[in-house]
């Protein structure tokens, strides 16, 4: 098991390292919509939200299987599951859920799942300014399945493979993915370090019948040949590759309150570098308040403050309900709201 890990995080550093040597050449160029599947980009769950999305090192939840897979490792109870639900910019639905189980002796074991979608729109050309009598319309899919597993009491790794899919009217492009994290809880007050690579995997091109066409050369319908099929040449583009280093620490424990503090450096393969940072207050391990600000240092960006709550209800003993909501600033491009429900068992 642990020549498998160290050979798997070996070729992800060498490939992580040849993308690190580009940036150093193109250091100006921070390549800003140059990858594809942004949807992956959109963080998961409400709590991480409000968090400013310093969540690398916190991922003891059922969505460390977005943030950092290892962290579901040291999760509580037998069994999560959870459902995110976001009304993203422009009317776009985005939609996450997840479901894990713990196998005593294995590991945790979970399932993901993630959906973005846009209204219908009509089809509107200069002849037809008002549509065509058409519709067409974008939508994106991933399909995940993961493992967790403890080697130590302080130690834990995790892996996640999806399938990713995207569509836009008749074409669609589709690849493979994988998400690697490393989660150690530290002897000094329990501090965590977590770090994670998310979305290594394939390139993705658009294919369809709509890049397809019939031209005539000449434009002379009495000459020449005449109804030539085309297809357009589409790029073939990388993923938004992701590296993320957090750390994680109670800085103050009570009988009744606890306080988190959470800081994340974020390496993209299609930006600047930048720093998130969040707090969470506990009280009673029922009520919480959580605020933070995303994308510290990041040139132009429209992402800042953010803040939320949640509730902690135990239905049974042993079965939880979880509730959560944040707010996220966008600035002009005015506030996104997060809402999410799972159950812990």
């Amino acid at each position: 098991m642990r020549k498998v890990v160290f050979i798997i995080v070996s070729l992800i550093i060498i490939q992580f390292t040849s993308y690190e040597i580009n940036a150093q050449i193109f250091r100006d160029i921070s390549r800003v919509g140059t990858t594809v599947a942004p949807f992956l980009k959109i963080g998961a769950g409400a709590r991480a939200v409000a968090m400013g999305s310093a969540y690398t090192a916190v991922s003891d939840d059922i969505y460390a299987t977005y943030w950092n897979p290892a962290g579901i490792a040291v999760s509580k109870g037998i069994g999560q599951v959870a459902f995110n639900h976001t009304e993203w910019i422009a009317d776009i639905n985005y939609d996450y859920a997840a479901g894990a189980i713990n196998v005593p002796g294995l590991g945790t074991m979970f399932m993901t799942f993630t959906s973005m979608s846009t209204p219908k729109e009509k089809v509107r050309s200069f002849d037809f300014p008002d549509g065509d009598g058409r519709t067409w319309d974008a939508s994106s899919l991933s399909l995940g399945i993961g493992f967790a597993r403890s080697l130590t009491d302080r130690f834990s790794i995790g892996f996640h493979a999806k399938f990713i899919r995207e569509s836009i009217w008749n074409s669609s492009a589709s690849g493979f993915a994988l998400d690697v994290g490393t989660y150690y809880i530290t002897p000094f007050n329990d501090l965590v370090i977590g770090a994670s690579i998310s979305n290594f995997g394939t390139k993705m091109k658009l294919d369809g019948r709509d890049i397809q066409g019939n031209i005539d050369p000449n434009d002379d319908p009495e000459s020449g040949p005449n109804n030539i099929p085309f297809n357009y040449r589409m790029e073939v583009n990388d993923l938004p590759l992701n590296f993320k280093v957090g750390l994680a620490m109670d800085v103050y424990e009570s009988r009744f309150t606890t306080i988190k503090v959470a800081i994340d450096a974020v390496h993209p393969n299609d930006n600047n570098e930048y720093v998130n940072t969040g707090v969470e207050f506990n009280f009673y391990d029922m009520f919480f308040i959580r605020g933070g600000y995303k994308t510290l240092f990041m040139p132009d960006s429209e992402q800042g403050l953010t803040a939320g709550a949640g509730l902690n209800y135990e239905i049974s003993p042993g079965l939880k309900v979880v509730v959560n909501y944040a707010y996220g600033d966008f600035g002009l491009l005015k506030n996104i709201q997060y809402f999410d429900i799972g159950l812990t068992f």
